[in-house]
């Protein structure tokens, strides 16, 4: 199978990768060994990790569900990562029949498997693409093909951004993305912080992986809003937006702030 002229035998499987270590937490099975084991250390240094990957999770969902009720029909979602179930097209399409979602995400198991998974009616489709080329995401023609921009749409960065250090300048790189949108639009974004516990042990270990594992403050995940106008809470740890269950045990150790946004006009 080939995505974007990349072949699925070329999937680097010698170091383990965000995508497939989150999956695996997730109680996912599109996973490899190497992914695996780092899962396994994540779960030693940092022993609430699965409760805060399936945290956010949730908070996905309830985000979804909240823009698609607020009447939006379309949503990038950046860094989407394995399509495991209910992904956003599942939870979105559920709400309104007509949602058109377009997945982006950088690793060519990601294509693979979503290209298996997905619908090819034309409401759905999955990009090989990298956030650190926010243009070339949003002129992507397979974007295109399912995302108008000149109507609002939703903007998903769920638990992407700290995959890029400071000199990859996400805060350009988010602010690039919100200047192709129209307004109307949302921005629904998690992303790791180590406000509430040590996590230099579940650093050392990305560091070993595809992509290191950059936490940032409050303070510093609240620029991401910028031109954006936080839907209340605001900008709040993933449990405690908008839940619609009781929160999870060790909710108050859990390093993901979650927050959505509408862009206004």
């Amino acid at each position: 199978m080939t995505q974007d002229g990349v072949r699925a035998e070329e999937i680097d499987t010698s170091r383990p990768h965000p995508a497939r270590i989150y999956d695996y937490l997730l109680g996912g099975k599109d996973n490899y060994e190497v992914d695996r084991e780092a899962g396994e250390e994540l779960a030693a240094a940092a022993p609430e990790v699965r409760i805060g990957v399936r945290a956010n999770r949730a908070f996905m969902q309830r985000a979804v569900q909240y823009v698609v009720g607020s009447g939006v029909r379309q949503i990038l979602d950046v860094g989407t990562g394995l399509p495991t179930s209910p992904n956003v097209h599942e939870i979105a399409q559920d709400a309104a029949p007509d949602v058109r979602v377009a997945y982006v995400d950088n690793d060519p198991i990601v294509s693979a498997h979503g290209n298996a998974l997905l619908s090819r009616s034309g409401s759905t489709s999955i990009v090989l693409g990298d956030l650190r080329d926010p243009r070339a995401i949003v002129d992507h023609p397979d974007v295109r093909q399912v995302i108008d921009f000149d109507e609002p749409v939703a903007l998903l960065l769920v638990a992407v951004l700290h995959f890029l250090t400071d000199a990859e300048q996400p805060t350009e790189v988010v602010a690039t993305l919100r200047d192709a949108l129209s307004p109307g639009s949302f921005l629904v974004l998690s992303h790791a912080t180590g406000d509430f516990a040590d996590r230099s042990g579940a650093q050392a270990i990305y560091n070993r992986a595809t992509a290191t594992l950059n936490l940032r403050s409050r303070a510093e995940v609240e620029r991401f809003f910028d031109g954006f106008e936080l839907i209340e809470p605001g900008l709040a740890q993933v449990p405690f937006w908008r839940p619609d269950a009781p929160p999870p045990a060790r909710s108050a150790e859990i390093g993901f702030y979650g927050g959505v946004a509408r862009k206004a006009g």
